[in-house]
This record gives C-alpha cells, structure tokens and sequence, in this order.
C-alpha cells in the first residue's frame, strides 16, 4: 500500500459538517410487492444497487413504501425461501430521514436500528427521493473535509 496520503475532497463536507444530502444517492429503485427473489435479484444485478424499495399504490394512486430489501435480505431469502415474495424479504421498519438531517445524526439511526440504508423522504411530499447507505457514510469519512 503507497504510503501517499489521500486527502478529502473540496466537495465533500467533513462528518460533523455533512447532512443527508451531501452524501445520499438520488433515485429510489422500487418493485412490485408481489415481485419474485429471480426479479429482484436481476434488478439489483442489473442495476449495480445494494437495496431497493418495495412499493404498492394504494387507494389514491399514491405509493407509499412498505419495505427495504438489502443484498443480504436477498440472499437469505435465496437460501431459505426463493418462492417468497419481495413483501416479505423486505426488512422492516423502514426508517427514514429527511435530506437536511444531519449525517451523524442518520449514522446513528442506522446504528440503533442495524439499518445498512435509509430512505430518504421530501418533507414536503413525504415521498421517498433517495438512498442513504452505510457505503455513502463511509464515503464521506474517507474524502469529507471542512
């Protein structure tokens, strides 16, 4: 390993200065609640992503989201149960945070709720616009400078 030292990015604020949207991924990825672990697993291969949202419209059209489903929630239904459905792989509660949440803040969520990612939600919609992941937190701590 080169004993260079990499120093943060002029972009990137530090942890202790950082909010949800520094460090989030815009776009939420959703499937159908009926969608199968083959579906999901292609999706997520397809699409290079960690996680994606489980969704069902609801009376109004609206779709809220009923779950999260990891990599790991994927696999484990691969091995345990690969005829069950998207709605029960999801891990549940879904936690949530708004894009002006402090990041430190979010990292603890995380941590209280062993919770690899957080949805993000527009306050004014309360609708779903992004990922937080522990990657995402990872990537500020590595490159995030004040």
């Amino acid at each position: 390993m080169s004993t260079n030292r990499m120093h943060g990015s002029y972009l990137m604020p530090s942890l202790e200065h950082a909010t949800v949207s520094d460090a989030m991924h815009p776009g939420v990825m959703t499937c159908e609640p009926d969608a199968t672990v083959t579906e999901v697993a292609r999706m997520m291969a397809s699409h290079h992503i960690h996680c994606l949202a489980v969704t069902a419209a609801d009376q109004h059209g609206e779709s809220p989201t009923w779950g999260i489903i990891s990599d790991l929630d994927l696999i484990r239904a691969g091995v345990d149960a690969p005829d069950q459905a998207a709605s029960a792989m999801a891990s549940g509660p879904v936690v949530t945070v708004k894009p002006s949440t402090p990041l430190t803040d979010a990292a603890r969520l995380m941590l209280a709720h062993a919770a690899p990612h957080l949805l993000v939600i527009d306050p004014g919609k309360q609708r779903p616009i992004g990922i937080l992941s522990t990657l995402d937190i990872a990537g500020v701590l590595a490159w995030g400078e004040a």
